[in-house]
């Protein structure tokens, strides 16, 4: 099986990568001559890109010779390909180093503006420590064994209390399956909904790109459609059947807009029509600074609604502790396929945050955690108005980033490499982008795990590179 990983942090394109890799064990001979090797479609799947990468990089090597095509036969390596006196180290070298190692003339601290990450230092150690002890002196022996696919009952218990009381999900209990956070439940639901080859699912554009990797290696063709301030654009959306549709009403990622009941109720409406499922990923609507956090749309429809959510955001990445409510038609599928994949997760970790949300300590955390969170969106803002006069922010009330909107830089690849020379990594929107050239002057700053003087420092910086760019 040809297998590997490409890196979207990179600077390479993804063509090039795959381009790079095939070529680098062709060339080593990890790849013989005449050798049949998957398909343009397999490939894709199989490292998660888009088939058109797969054919781009295909192209490149039967041009440059490395490989041929044979009609109805498949893909070969060619002959008189192998140069085995090259290392594999030589490559690796050349193929792990970057624009940054070979322009930066020294490594500084860099002030990392990722969005999505948690304040790790503000984790509860010593009271998760505490149950972590009692739970291990206190269950019985059978707890150490095999359990549920679907997840500690009493944690489902607490999560359907607590959906409902905040976030109005409408589900018992058994309706919960417990995953390894958000990435297996979206997995899972792709690999349940896309079933033929043509499949297809609506997702919002611009949106994360895992989400997007999520659905391409499970099958699914992607359909991109705008998204605003309000959230996804219901009027452009086709009128084509899609396996589901991809909505993060109450926090969309990257933009940060909220998502309109009027156009909820399209989308609900919509689904119906078209007889197929929303998914809803909550993703940290925990963290709402002004006002209560916007109900879900499970709440509205919830045999048409499948609600996704985490703990990654709310406490910790490192628990991997996500989970799913399900309509009652895919529960059955839904737990076959879950116990399939890894049987079941920690029930251990499991019991520790049902304990941990029945003792009243989650709510504590949430409510600490917002006023760490508001005073760094504080500490961003005023930064920014510190030291810029012109610029727009969206989605500032909600969540652990917001995006700015500048009114006339781009932010290209060597932008961004000044920058991070300077100090500090920053996130273009135009990155989460399907359609590209609709966001390039918009940068996604993500402040959970950065401290107030940090937040300043970064944003001086940022001010200092762009006033260079905008006088040369």
């Amino acid at each position: 099986m040809l297998l590997f990983q490409v890196d979207r942090s990179e600077d390479k394109t993804l063509t090039q990568q795959v381009y790079e890799e095939i070529r680098w064990r062709i060339l080593e001979n990890v790849l013989k001559e005449n050798e049949k090797i998957p398909s343009s479609r397999e490939l894709a799947k199989t490292i998660g890109v888009s088939r058109n990468i797969v054919l781009e990089a295909y192209h490149q090597l039967e041009s440059e010779g490395y490989i041929h095509i044979k009609q109805r036969s498949g893909t070969f390596i060619a002959s008189g390909t192998s140069i085995s006196h090259l290392r594999k180290k030589d490559f690796q070298d050349i193929k792990h180093s970057t624009p940054v190692d070979k322009k930066c003339s020294s490594q500084k601290n860099i002030i990392d503006y990722k969005a999505g990450n948690p304040a790790m230092d503000h984790f509860p150690r010593k009271v998760w420590g505490k149950i972590v002890k009692e739970v291990c002196i206190d269950v019985p022996d059978s707890l150490f064994g095999y359990q549920d696919e679907s997840g500690n009952e009493e944690l489902k218990e607490e999560l359907a209390s607590y959906l409902e009381t905040t976030r109005g999900v409408v589900c018992e209990p058994d309706q919960i399956v417990i995953t390894s956070g958000a990435t297996q439940a979206l997995s899972l639901i792709t690999k349940i909904l896309v079933t033929e080859e043509k499949d297809s699912v609506i997702v919002e554009d611009p949106v994360t790109d895992e989400m997007r990797q999520i659905f391409l290696h499970n099958g699914a063709t992607i359909i991109p459609v705008d998204t605003d301030v309000q959230g996804i654009i219901p009027s452009n959306i086709p009128q084509a059947k899609p396996s589901f549709v991809f909505v993060i009403p109450s926090h969309q990622f990257p933009l940060g807009g909220t998502l309109s009941i009027q156009r909820g109720i399209e989308l609900i409406n919509f689904a119906e029509k078209q007889n197929c499922y929303i998914v809803e990923d909550d993703y940290d609507s925990e963290f709402t600074y002004e006002g209560s956090p916007v109900r879900s749309m499970q709440g509205l429809a919830p045999e048409k609604v499948i609600y996704v959510g985490t703990f990654s955001k709310i406490l910790a990445p490192a628990l991997r502790i996500g989970y799913v409510v399900l309509p009652h038609e895919l529960l059955s599928d839904f737990r076959k396929l879950k116990w399939y994949t890894d049987r079941h997760n920690s029930s251990l970790e499991q019991i520790v945050l049902a304990r941990f949300m029945k003792e009243g300590h989650f709510l504590k955390h949430i409510r600490n955690m917002k006023r760490i969170y508001q005073r760094r969106r504080t500490a961003l803002v005023n930064s920014l108005e510190k030291y810029f006069d012109h610029f727009t922010i969206i989605g500032e009330n909600t969540g652990m980033h917001l995006v700015v909107e500048f009114p006339v830089i781009q932010f290209d690849k060597k932008l961004l490499q000044q920058l991070y020379c300077e100090g500090i990594k920053v996130y273009p929107v135009e990155e989460y982008a399907i359609n590209k050239g609709n966001h390039s002057n918009k940068l996604l700053l993500g402040y959970g795990s950065l401290r107030e003087e940090e937040i300043e420092e970064g944003i001086s910086i940022l001010f200092n590179v762009l006033s260079r760019c905008t006088h040369e």
